[in-house]
């Protein structure tokens, strides 16, 4: 064991862990990220494969603002880390739309074109839900801690079509939703004003721009970065960490620990649980098909950025009977942001919840197998949506909650993590602290302001 004691060690280099060490080493504190695997970034990260590079997570970074916007979670964060808003290199979205059937709301993100979208198909609903967005504009969103309640009580106070209903919550519960059917009252003021109060960009050469512009300013003052370095476990006394024992024995001291692994997954590493089961780890998992293409999704008439989709009479967000969920889903397109140059790529990626356990238990030939056929059957489901381009397709790749689990150690590969956050980042050891999605931040912009807030509060404090 190293005699060396860091100011603080953080578990995890994705988006909140790199955010809480830029915070720390603003202030000179000594700061070892450790990452069990060779690429950043945890559930928003990016690999090469066959010659092309690939976006593990990222669709699009919701909380867009203008550059000189004051306010805001990404305000926030470009205050905080002391990054100019053009080191994040965003470009804005053409255009989105929740389509249901026989309906469609499009949306950009100006949030008057969606206001206007309602009160043209959903005329008696609109002075309820002008109504219920005025009452979301006071929620502090930025602050340790959430207020809880069922958000689907809520807006049925305002809203009583219970198809507007659904299509509200569609995106917001696909781009951020641990819970099924629901989410909190806070929860939800949060995905609420980041995907239709603030709205959808991207840098052109997506999540890893980010994350290479987050892990330079971290290296240039002075933070320690260690890929390729597994976590065992900690060494705990009393109600204190003291130390994280690596895969390969290496012991390592610190004052203060920051964890972005999981509340359950930390819990485990403390000794604290026996199983995971004792803490039960979120029970939503996704698939997603990346197919690429030899044109432009423009080509064949597809100008969109996201499309929201369901197929039922009601929207059904729970974790279903069969491996994929065909009757609803996302259909992302990269090449669909307000580029000034086309990209080089042609991508058209969809998502989609699955069942874990069917996936588990499936033998390795079984699980190669049901990937194909499931390749085939997401395309034809988000068919029903978009343009046809399944014969433009020249490549593909598909990951599964397995792929999550294996590659971000996230339990059950749910991305969005247990349903139940740790709002505050507390855990029983008082040097001991979460980050990231289960402390209640989700997205990019959600998991660069949890590190933020989770290094200012109790590690820039003696």
């Amino acid at each position: 064991m190293s005699d060396k004691i860091y100011d603080a060690v953080i578990i995890g280099a994705g988006m909140s862990g790199l955010a809480a060490g830029v915070r720390l080493a603003q202030y000179d504190r000594s700061v070892c990220i450790l990452e069990r695997h060779a690429a950043i970034g945890g559930l928003n990260s990016f690999y090469r494969r066959g010659g092309r590079n690939y976006d593990v997570g990222l669709h699009a970074l919701t909380n867009y603002v203008p550059k000189g916007t004051k306010l805001g979670p990404l305000a926030r964060v470009i205050r905080h880390l002391r990054m100019p808003w053009d080191e994040f290199g965003l470009t804005q979205q053409n255009g989105s739309s929740i389509a249901f059937p026989g309906i469609e709301l499009n949306f950009t993100n100006e949030f008057e074109r969606f206001e206007t979208e309602i009160a043209e198909k959903f005329p008696s609903q609109i002075d309820g839900f002008r109504q219920m967005v005025a009452g979301l504009s006071g929620y502090d969103q930025l602050g340790l801690g959430t207020a809880g309640g069922s958000a689907r009580e809520y807006v049925s106070r305002f809203i009583s079509d219970p198809l507007l209903v659904d299509m509200i919550f569609c995106p917001l519960l696909f781009y951020g939703g641990a819970r099924e059917q629901d989410m909190e009252f806070g929860q939800f003021c949060v995905m609420f004003r980041s995907i239709f109060l603030e709205g959808f960009a991207r840098p052109r050469d997506g999540v890893r721009h980010i994350l290479l512009k987050l892990l330079k300013k971290f290296r240039t003052l002075g933070g320690e970065l260690r890929v390729k370095t597994g976590v065992s476990r900690f060494e705990t006394r009393g109600d204190e960490a003291v130390s994280v024992v690596l895969d390969n024995g290496e012991e390592i001291r610190a004052k203060r620990f920051l964890s972005s692994a999981g509340w359950p997954e930390t819990m485990k590493l403390c000794g604290a649980l026996d199983s995971i089961d004792e803490c039960p780890a979120g029970k939503l998992g996704f698939i997603e098909t990346i197919s690429v293409l030899d044109v432009p999704p423009k080509r064949f008439g597809h100008d969109k950025t996201i499309v929201f989709f369901n197929d039922s009479e009601r929207f059904s967000y729970r974790n279903p009977d069969v491996p994929v969920d065909l009757r609803s889903g996302v259909v992302c397109s990269p090449n669909n942001f307000s580029y000034s140059e086309p990209l080089e790529e042609n991508m058209v990626r969809i998502t989609a919840l699955a069942n874990y356990d069917l996936w588990r238990k499936m033998t390795p030939d079984e699980y190669k197998r049901e990937k194909l056929r499931y390749y085939e059957k997401t395309l034809e489901s988000a068919a029903r949506f978009v343009p046809e381009f399944r014969g433009h397709v020249i490549d593909v790749d598909m990951f599964t909650p397995l792929t999550i689990e294996r590659f971000t150690g996230r339990v059950r590969g749910a991305i969005y993590g247990a349903s139940d956050k740790k709002y505050d980042g507390t855990t029983p050891f008082r040097n001991l602290f979460v980050c990231g999605a289960d402390q209640g931040m989700v997205g990019v912009v959600g998991a660069l302001v949890s590190g933020i807030v989770i290094a200012n509060r109790y590690a820039l404090t003696e």
